[in-house]
């Protein structure tokens, strides 16, 4: 560990850090997006459903290695200059949002529809059976799976290094081009993502039991 001096252990510290903003800003992006698939999948008109149906193909089945430096390389030649930050948050968002809509979207059509039948017994109208009964109940059981998916999301801020951007694991790289030891600067790299996942999964699992205990 003697050839790690001061600047490389600030060198990783700041990776770290960008990874964390990273994966926010894609959780963000990608929840907004993901927020409004779910509805236009779940409650928009036909020609919405088949709309969000072909961006969901089209998006998780294209690989996040080409949707990055396609919004990073791409973007300049339609006279749209994007930094590797803002680059890797969009191509992240986008990607994200592909698999939380999906991940959402059931479960709204989860929620028994004896609720909306129940609140339109109360003479509550569309948007507020919606917003008041279907989606609150809707929340709770995408909770535990969201969470889940935020460790793929820290774990895919990594492929940000593709096009430049200097996150935990570019770091790691540019340290051990100087250091030449890939051994222990990557046990260390790996060891920083354990400690942003770890927490998520347990937190996930805890919520996936305790939802249900909630409904035995």
């Amino acid at each position: 560990m003697g050839f790690l001096n001061a600047s490389h252990l600030q060198f990783l510290f700041d990776g770290l850090l960008w990874t964390v903003g990273l994966s926010l800003l894609a959780f963000a992006g990608g929840g907004l997006l993901g927020f409004a698939v779910a509805l236009g999948s779940s409650y928009g008109p036909r020609w919405s459903r088949v709309a969000v149906s072909l961006y969901i193909k089209l998006i998780q089945g294209t690989p996040l290695l080409v949707l990055l430096p396609l919004a990073y390389f791409g973007l300049p030649s339609l006279g749209l200059n994007v930094a590797p930050l803002t680059a890797a948050a969009l191509a992240l968002s986008i990607y994200v949002s592909a698999y939380l809509g999906e991940i959402w979207r059931g479960c709204i059509e989860s929620v028994p529809r004896t609720q909306a039948e129940a609140a339109e017994c109360l003479a509550l109208r569309w948007h507020q059976r919606v917003w008041h009964v279907i989606l609150p109940q809707a929340v709770k059981i995408a909770t535990p799976p969201t969470v889940g998916f935020m460790v793929q999301i820290v774990k895919n801020t990594s492929l940000a290094s593709a096009i430049g951007f200097v996150e935990l694991a570019r770091a790691g790289q540019i340290i051990n081009n100087s250091t030449f030891e890939p051994f222990v600067i990557f046990v260390i790299v790996a060891a920083l993502y354990f400690s942003l996942c770890y927490p998520l999964s347990v937190l996930s699992r805890r919520l996936e039991r305790s939802f249900h205990v909630a409904h035995r």
